[in-house]
């Protein structure tokens, strides 16, 4: 290379690179590359910033195969043009409106199908050549999953991908204090056909009733019944039960059992019933002694021992007995 062209080089070298380099593209591709505006590359960092910055808005992204339902509310961009921009939430009829292509029905589609159709709506109108359409789903109401019932949070929760029960119950809080042992799941497709599934004292074994849920479920976990032990007992109270599981003989035995003074020929039941308290005879002191079969108790009961005539001063009429359960509730309630 001469001195006089080095000296060219030296004076011009920044449009000659440049010359070299768009001939070297136009050789490959045919046509001078567009320049990256500043604006863009800009942007860029600001959204790969903005996925880690807590203030940047929260989008539920499952996977590219979920399906998107009524009341979900979607974010539509199409790159390259941001006036296309959408939030929007789709219809009770499965649409959504869109600039330009009108409205789409979007409903039943999973992501990826939404963002195909689109495309193809758009390209289709010779609105825009090649669009990329980019889907996201901000809120996905038709996803969730209603929990209520006894347990710590009660409310919607959305889920993302494959959920099984003790997952929900998990998400909101675990179990109530007063939480019975029966969980009833409604499907959403299919309201009259009720699941109920019998909960064991230990989760952490039962992986029967683990079953799989679906969006749109509602789960309901039951409350616990109470019976109440009253009277001449060392430890008067309430007791949660299950599916009417607890015998007088077992509830006399977590009142701490009778004491001296108990009358146990004279114990009863004392039941509200639509016409009013039932008094149930119970012999107590046979059933003690194995002569005679245990009694069952239902949720509302009240197992009543009756002490020494002094005692029962106190407990002389079924009514003063029942009024002593709301106390009592408040112990079982809370142990």
């Amino acid at each position: 290379m001469s001195g006089r062209t080095r000296r060219f080089l030296l004076r011009t070298s920044q449009g000659l690179i440049f010359a070299v380099c768009s001939a070297g593209l136009l050789a490959q591709t045919g046509s001078m590359p567009s320049a990256t505006p500043a604006s863009s590359a800009s942007s860029t960092s600001l959204a790969q910033a903005g996925a880690s910055d807590s203030s940047a808005p929260h989008r539920l992204v499952a996977n590219s195969n979920a399906k998107l339902g009524i009341g979900d509310l979607i974010d539509i961009s199409v790159f390259g043009v941001p006036d296309l921009q959408t939030k929007t939430r789709i219809s009770g009829s499965g649409d959504v409106y869109l600039p330009l292509i009108d409205y789409v029905h979007v409903a039943d589609l999973t992501i990826d199908e939404a963002q195909e159709l689109i495309q193809k709506r758009l390209e289709d109108g010779g609105f825009v050549r090649g669009p990329h359409v980019s889907l996201y789903i901000e809120e996905a109401q038709s996803q969730a999953i209603t929990m209520v019932g006894e347990l710590a949070h009660p409310g919607p929760y959305t889920i993302s991908g494959n959920r099984t029960l003790y997952d929900m119950i998990s998400a909101a809080g675990g179990l109530s204090d007063k939480a019975g042992r029966v969980v009833t799941i409604i499907h959403r497709d299919d309201p009259d056909h009720k699941i109920e599934l019998q909960l064991s004292s230990n989760l952490a074994e039962d992986t029967q009733s683990n079953v799989d849920v679906q969006p749109g479920d509602t789960i309901i976990v039951s409350r616990a019944g109470i019976v109440y032990v009253v009277g001449d007992v060392q430890h008067p109270s309430g007791f949660m039960i299950d599916d009417n599981s607890l015998s007088v003989l077992k509830a006399l035995a977590l009142a701490g059992g009778s004491t001296r003074t108990s009358s146990l020929n004279k114990t009863r039941i004392l039941r509200q019933t639509p016409n009013g308290i039932q008094e149930i005879p119970i012999p107590m002191k046979k059933i003690l002694y194995a002569k005679a079969p245990d009694v069952p108790m239902i949720k509302g009961d009240v197992l009543f021992v009756p002490g020494s005539s002094a005692k029962a001063a106190a407990y002389r009429t079924a009514d003063a007995a029942v009024s002593l359960t709301t106390a009592l509730g408040v112990v079982a309630a809370h142990p």
